[in-house]
């Protein structure tokens, strides 16, 4: 189902504003991750102009650009940032100084941070500043927090996954709808 087709249900026309819809969008650097703040230049709600009204599911700070999943589905919302269901998140990120193999290390077993330590999670080594990292958790502000815990200052973090979705070939502030197998794998992930 693209989102254009007509649909019945028990021989009733369901609106479009019924129809559930998922949106891949790449959240440009500066698009505050809020519905209204009077103090946020500017908003998700500013930066999508889609006919049926959708929320994100997870958050993406100021200061960091990437994918974002966008949908009127509150259960996928809900199963997308429950944390226990461990659902992979993939950044590219750059740091103020060379990335170390203790650094790395670090990275991947945990650190303290906000009150806790983070999950273990995976990272990769992509280039003398930038390196790849595998998030299962969300704390607030996590990659940057994790950085400067060890020292290091995240100056770019691109979010290139969420679950199965990617951002392919998005552009900045560009956004697509989720269809077919991709959209029943998303769907499929959340009761598995």
């Amino acid at each position: 189902v693209s989102g254009t087709e007509d649909i019945t249900v028990d021989g009733r026309l369901l609106d479009k504003k019924d129809r559930k819809v998922v949106l891949a969008y790449y959240k440009p650097v500066g698009v505050t991750c809020t519905e209204k703040d009077k103090y946020a230049e500017k908003t998700i709600r500013d930066a999508i102009d889609y006919p049926i009204r959708v929320t994100y599911a997870g958050r993406l700070d100021k200061d960091s650009e990437g994918l974002l999943l966008l949908t009127n589905d509150g259960d996928l919302i809900n199963g997308l940032m429950r944390a226990s269901n461990y659902h992979e998140k993939e950044y590219l990120v750059r740091v103020n100084k060379p990335v170390t193999d203790t650094f790395l290390q670090k990275m991947a077993g945990g650190v303290p941070i906000l009150d806790t330590v983070t999950r273990p999670c995976q990272v990769e080594k992509l280039g003398k500043y930038k390196f790849k990292i595998i998030l299962t958790q969300g704390l607030n502000r996590q990659i940057r927090r994790m950085c400067r815990a060890l020292g290091f200052d995240a100056q770019g973090i691109k979010r290139v996954r969420v679950a199965n979705i990617t951002i392919g070939k998005l552009k900045p502030g560009n956004y697509r709808l989720l269809t077919g197998e991709e959209l029943e794998e998303l769907y499929g992930l959340l009761d598995s």
